[in-house]
């Protein structure tokens, strides 16, 4: 039997657009809701703003992660047209580029030019896209699949926070967001760097440090605006 790998770098369009919008979803929304909550506000209020921070957070993420990635594709589609016109118009020195890098790669020069001339000869944009300019389909820009991913995941993260907040009122409202939010948080960094096949308790305490940090320093900023003069 062939050996088998099972590698992960096919994820990384959607895994980095559902963990980002996932960790800005819990911790920007936790944070909001733990600094409208130090400022002494009414549950009502402290709801409406989560509410708030959930749809604008969710539709900003999918919006942002469609542009930027599109700006991606854009590039790419450019860097695509000028090598199908290049191959188009002067096809032999393409072919002659193609060797010249697989020769930069440690394969003889004879040998390199053979398996770009075979190359070529099935796909030729795909061997220049992949090997010259480093666009392959795993790890292409989609637009589209990371808006939704990123969208969906933020809404996903800012419902546990908000949930802590809908069912707990009064003084206990800020120990149980701050604390669930930081344990949601380390779970979602611990489950992407599994994801990845990184380590779980890296991933886990590095989203957790940064959390805390978030969350302390926005409901001491609340805190210090709902004082009184």
């Amino acid at each position: 039997m062939p050996h088998q790998e099972h590698h992960r770098s096919h994820r990384t369009g959607w895994l980095r657009a559902a963990v980002l919008g996932a960790n800005d979803g819990i911790l920007s929304t936790g944070s909001l809701l733990l600094g409208v909550a130090a400022s002494n506000a009414s549950h009502a209020d402290i709801l409406v703003a989560g509410t708030a921070a959930l749809v604008a957070g969710a539709m900003a993420m999918a919006a942002g992660e469609y542009v930027s990635v599109s700006s991606q594709s854009d590039t790419e589609n450019a860097d695509l047209a000028q090598e199908r016109h290049a191959l188009a118009t002067d096809i032999e020195t393409e072919r002659e580029e193609l060797a010249a890098i697989y020769v930069e790669r440690g394969v003889d020069a004879e040998l390199a030019r053979q398996v770009a001339a075979q190359l070529m000869a099935h796909d030729a944009l795909g061997a220049h896209a992949r090997d010259e300019i480093g666009i392959s389909d795993t790890q292409s820009a989609r637009p589209l699949q990371a808006a939704m991913a990123s969208g969906a995941s933020f809404t996903i993260g800012a419902l546990l926070p908000l949930a802590g907040a809908i069912f707990v009122t009064g003084p206990a409202l800020i120990p149980v967001v701050a604390g669930s939010s930081l344990v949601f948080l380390a779970v979602l960094g611990g489950l992407a760097a599994r994801a990845g096949g990184a380590s779980t308790l890296k991933g886990a305490m590095r989203v957790l440090f940064w959390g805390a940090l978030a969350m302390g320093i926005t409901s001491g900023v609340g805190a210090l605006v709902g004082t009184p003069l």
